[in-house]
C-alpha cells in the first residue's frame, strides 16, 4: 500500500527563510535552522528546500548552508534551486540532500533529465512543474521562479518527464502559492490520468481539508509552506485529519 507523505517546503532566500505569494511577494519568517527544527520536532515524513535567492546576492547561499542543515535533519532532505550542472547535483547531494529537484534546467535543456537520472538514479531527480493558467493557452509551464513562459504545454511536458525518468513531480501553482485557496484538484485529476509518475501537490493549501482533497484527487505527496510557518501544531493536526479520513499515512 502507497502511504502518503505530508512534506512542509522551505523557501530560502538570501539568507533568510521567506513565505511567498505568487512567486513574487516574500515575507522573512526566520532562518534555515530554526524553521527546520520545528519539522524535525514534528517528526516530518520529508523536507523540501528551495533556494529561491536573487542572483549575485552577497548572503550564503544554500549549498553552503546545507552541512548544517543536513547534519540536524532526521528525515528525507529534498534540495533544489541553482542547479545548472551534473555536478551542481553532486554538490547537494555530497552536503546531505538525499534528492535534488530540477526546475528551470529541466525545461531548458531536457537532455539533462535524462543525464541526471542515468547517473544519479530516477529516485534521487524531482522536477519542479511552476506553471499558471492562461485563458488562451491553458496550463503553461513558466521558469526563472515563475517569472518567464515557456513554450512547454503541461500536458505534454509531464508526459516527457515520465519517458525522460523522473522519479517524481513538483507540480507548483504560481497562482496558488500562499492564496489559501486550496490545491488544484483538477489539473491534479487530470495529471493522476496522464502519467503513473508519481505527483506532489503544492500551492494552496490552508486547511486539512485541502490535504485531503488533493489526495483523493491522485496526489502521491502533498506539500505545503505556510500552513506549517505559522500555524503551531499544523503537522501534528493534518497527519491526524488524513487518518481520520482513513488515508495511508506514515507515522
Amino acid at each position: 500500500m502507497r502511504l502518503h507523505r505530508i512534506i512542509p517546503v522551505l523557501l530560502y532566500r538570501n539568507g533568510s527563510i521567506v513565505r511567498s505569494q505568487q512567486f513574487e511577494r516574500h515575507f522573512k519568517i526566520g532562518d534555515e535552522m530554526q524553521q527546520m527544527q520545528r519539522y524535525m520536532d514534528w517528526d516530518a515524513d520529508e523536507v523540501v528546500y528551495l533556494d529561491i535567492s536573487q542572483p549575485n546576492t552577497t548572503t550564503p547561499n544554500l549549498l553552503s548552508q546545507l552541512p548544517k542543515i543536513s547534519q540536524n535533519c532526521f528525515a528525507p532532505l529534498s534540495v533544489g534551486g541553482n542547479i545548472h550542472t551534473l555536478e551542481d547535483i553532486e554538490d547537494y547531494l555530497h552536503a546531505g540532500a538525499d534528492r535534488v529537484i530540477l526546475g528551470s534546467v529541466a525545461v531548458d535543456r531536457p537532455n539533462f533529465i535524462d543525464q541526471a537520472a542515468h547517473r544519479f538514479g530516477s529516485q534521487a531527480i524531482i522536477v519542479s512543474v511552476d506553471y499558471r493558467a492562461l485563458s488562451q493557452t491553458g496550463y503553461s509551464v513558466f521558469t526563472k521562479n515563475g517569472s518567464i513562459l515557456s513554450e512547454k504545454n503541461i500536458i505534454s511536458w509531464v508526459d516527457e518527464l515520465h519517458q525522460r525518468g523522473v522519479g517524481e513531480i513538483l507540480l507548483h501553482s504560481i497562482d496558488r502559492d500562499g492564496m489559501g485557496g486550496g490545491y488544484d484538484l483538477e489539473l491534479i485529476s487530470v495529471l493522476n490520468q496522464e502519467t503513473s509518475v508519481p505527483i506532489i501537490a503544492c500551492g494552496g493549501a490552508s486547511s486539512y481539508h485541502h490535504f485531503i482533497e488533493a489526495i483523493n484527487h491522485g496526489a502521491s505527496a502533498v506539500a505545503a509552506s505556510n500552513i506549517f510557518g505559522f500555524k503551531e501544531l499544523a503537522y501534528a493536526n493534518t497527519k491526524a485529519a488524513l487518518a481520520g479520513a482513513e488515508l495511508p499515512i506514515r507515522f
